[in-house]
């Protein structure tokens, strides 16, 4: 076992990295509503029913997945991603059932039943749920500054959505919404699970199972098919605001673990309030400026976060993408058969170490924190 005190350079560079992309993914999330709103409504494209609307956003990020996967064939691409290995099912499938069918089911149950207003609020949870179901059943280091933002971003979210003509109450159909947050919490745990490898398979899964449910399922409640050119167009959104915003969401999720990202991601309302004010013309109103400061805070409060500590890794044989430019990848390769310096991934060794510098939980220290110390 080796020990030191020397800080990994490139941690601080993936935390920011996985920032981005988390923030990133959360800007195009944000633009679906807004968009979707556009095709929902009667058009010179057609309308969209809510439930088809679903399936082909799905199928959508399941189809753009496949034709990225297709364009990857060269040798240098195709060895840049780890594979999924028959180990990943359970949680891929587990995912897939939990946050692309289970969850849709239980809310669109629930919805008939409950307030509308009451149901906004409580779809903020999902958020929280992440959070806690990665502390408590996933062993995530999560502190103080980490709640804080969660509860700050939950909070803006939860007055974005908050509608003043509507009722409020507690029901059965309300708890079936936290249950809905409490699935996607599972989904976004599961799939961090399984981050490490190729987000497009994982995305094209996900997109095209949930998106052939959503529509077995339009076809059972009878609800429309839209015709060629609304189909199309919200196949291409779903590309973009479903297909991509995952993939980048996974990308954090390796970085960042599910708690941080989930926190960041929570931000899509506000985006989507804002793309709404700049697309379809819609007022700025005291929801949105009182959601600013709140969402603005917590995005801080994560960003802003260090975490470091004296921390044991023990010896694992695991595969992930990769360079050679960190204290985790020392090993060396044939140089005629990895580019030097370039993005690769195969089953590699990490050496028992005892070091210290700041890190967030991803790939290599999602340790817990009983065992964490300094020699």
């Amino acid at each position: 076992m080796t020990n030191g005190n020397q800080a990994d350079p490139t941690t601080t560079g993936r935390s920011v990295s996985g920032i981005l992309q988390a923030l990133a993914a959360a800007a195009l999330f944000g633009i679906n509503a807004p968009l979707s709103k556009l095709l929902l409504a009667p058009s010179a494209l057609g309308q969209v029913a809510p439930i088809p609307m679903a399936a082909l956003l799905y199928l959508g990020s399941g189809v753009g997945a496949l034709i990225l996967l297709a364009l990857q064939r060269s040798e240098i691409a195709a060895q840049s991603e780890a594979r999924l290995q028959r180990a990943d099912g359970p949680w891929l499938i587990g995912a897939l059932l939990a946050g692309g069918v289970a969850a849709p089911i239980v809310l669109m149950f629930s919805l008939q039943v409950t307030p509308g207003a009451t149901a906004s609020l409580l779809l903020n949870f999902e958020g929280v749920a992440t959070t806690l179901l990665a502390a408590l059943a996933f062993g995530e280091s999560i502190g103080l500054q980490v709640w804080g933002a969660v509860g700050l971003v939950t909070g803006a979210s939860a007055i974005l959505s908050w509608q003043t003509g509507g009722t409020l109450g507690v029901s059965l159909g309300a708890l079936g919404v936290l249950a809905t947050c409490v699935l996607w919490g599972i989904d976004n745990n599961f799939t961090r699970n399984i981050s490490a490898k190729n987000p497009l398979t994982i995305v094209a899964v996900k997109g095209l199972g949930a998106g052939f449910f959503s529509l077995i399922l339009a076809l059972i409640v009878g609800q429309p098919l839209p015709n060629l050119g609304a189909a199309l167009g919200a196949m291409a959104l779903g590309s973009v605001s479903y297909g991509l915003s995952i993939t980048l969401f996974i990308r954090a999720l390796r970085d960042l673990g599910a708690a941080r990202t989930s926190a960041l991601y929570s931000s899509a309302p506000f985006i989507g309030s804002l793309i709404s004010f700049l697309v379809l013309g819609e007022r700025v109103d005291t929801q949105f400026l009182l959601a600013l400061p709140l969402m603005l805070a917590g995005t801080l409060l994560l960003v802003t976060e260090r975490h470091g500590h004296g921390h044991t890794h023990r010896f694992m044989i695991h595969e992930h993408r990769h360079r050679h430019d960190d204290d985790h990848h020392d090993h060396e390769h044939d140089p005629d058969e990895i580019p030097l310096g370039g993005w690769h991934s195969h089953p590699h060794e990490h050496g028992a170490l005892v070091h210290t510098h700041p890190h967030a939980p991803d790939l290599h220290h999602r340790h817990g924190h009983e065992e964490t110390d300094t020699d």
